[in-house]
């Protein structure tokens, strides 16, 4: 495989960065993704590797399906931005981010007014607090933004347990992300009745097909979520969307538009909601600068050794 790393800057702040980084990698397949944050330590690494290695050496199942329903995400942005944003996205469901560290709760209630405005009575409004919230707090702020019908609300705290517990004492439906994806047990969300709904990423999970298996076993409606990647990552949570069985909601998929260029001369953009089921070649990649790509190799070779 020859790696090649890639620097894009991005449209808002997002995760707490300002630049997505991230190395590509060709294989006989195609191209993979190898593309975790910064912040995550070598072992945690691991399986964003082995997504990307099945993309390029292996590829994935058949599509049972030709195009993806996908939603708008609104970054942690004033209410103005998020409304230009969610107009600007060409879809009908929105997900909100709330719980943003250093905002106010009313921030977050002028930016969800703002996106219900700009998506009408009949499009589909979710949140994602990323864990932001104590048990407490997520029961008052679902009981105060249920006049906004609200999908659902995704990852409202950061324990099973928590979830569990904001899901018996109110009922707008709850998803688990973060609970799956970072844990040593992602059924423990489904035993524990902690959820109503699994969010998927491709890369933290190690690949479309160990996504699968999770689906299957965990027996929850699945939503399909990206890692803020490129076209390349992407195609991967779109393989993986196609091959689902069932798909009862729009996708999280639609995050391309977050990013200020791309690697790929046709972007995977929506267009009336759906993203198309494909696999865009690279071209030229935005090069990372020396530094960040030597920095990038280095970590790559480190979490080589690692997988088995």
């Amino acid at each position: 495989m020859t790696p090649t790393v890639y620097a894009i800057p991005l449209r808002t702040r997002f995760r707490g960065i300002t630049v997505r980084e991230g190395v590509l990698l060709r294989g006989e397949a195609g191209w993979g993704e190898f593309s975790p944050f910064w912040d995550y330590d070598a072992a945690t690494c691991v399986p964003w590797l082995r997504a990307a290695r099945e993309a390029a050496d292996e590829g994935w199942p058949a599509p049972v399906r030709t195009e993806i329903p996908v939603n708008v995400t609104v970054p942690a942005v004033g209410p103005d931005r998020a409304a230009e944003i969610v107009r600007a996205g060409g879809c009908g469901t929105a997900k909100v981010k709330v719980a943003e560290p250093g905002q106010a709760e009313a921030e977050d209630l002028a930016r969800i007014e703002a996106v219900r405005d700009a998506l009408g009575p009949g499009g589909r409004l979710r949140i994602d607090a990323n864990g932001g919230w104590d048990v407490d707090t997520a029961v008052r702020m679902l009981k105060l933004l249920d006049r906004y019908e609200l999908e659902y609300a995704e990852q409202p705290c950061r324990t099973v347990e928590e979830l569990a517990e904001v899901r018996r004492r109110q009922h707008v439906l709850v998803a688990a992300d973060e609970s799956i994806r970072r844990a040593e047990d992602p059924l423990r969300v489904a035993r524990l009745n902690a959820a109503d709904i699994a969010v998927l990423k491709v890369q933290p999970l190690g690949g479309v097909r160990a996504c699968l298996r999770i689906a299957e076993d965990i027996g929850l409606p699945i939503v399909v979520s990206s890692a803020l990647e490129t076209s390349v990552g992407i195609a991967a949570g779109l393989a993986l969307a196609a091959a689902l069985p069932e798909l009862p909601y729009a996708c999280g998929l639609a995050t391309v538009q977050l990013l200020q260029s791309d690697v790929v001369d046709e972007p995977l953009l929506p267009v009336n909601g759906m993203l198309p089921v494909r696999r865009p070649e690279p071209v030229t990649p935005p090069d990372a600068d020396p530094e960040t790509a030597a920095r990038w190799r280095v970590r790559m070779s480190t979490v080589e050794g690692l997988v088995t």
